[in-house]
């Protein structure tokens, strides 16, 4: 089964297997968005397991 290129582009899966995403609201109006704002989203956050089931699927690691 091939892997989905658009799935691949936004999620990564780590070495112990959970899949990371990147946070919403990150991109454009930053000017207006807090300091601590855009600390809280800068980095990946976890996807929920049951998400992430399908995701790994989609990725070809189950």
């Amino acid at each position: 089964m091939r892997i989905k290129k658009s799935v691949s582009n936004r999620f990564e899966v780590t070495k112990t297997g959970k899949v990371l995403r990147m946070s919403s609201f990150n991109r454009h109006l930053r000017r207006k968005k807090s300091k601590k704002q855009l600390r809280r989203i800068k980095g990946k956050q976890p996807v929920h397991s049951t998400f992430a089931i399908k995701v790994k699927k989609l990725l070809g690691h189950l």
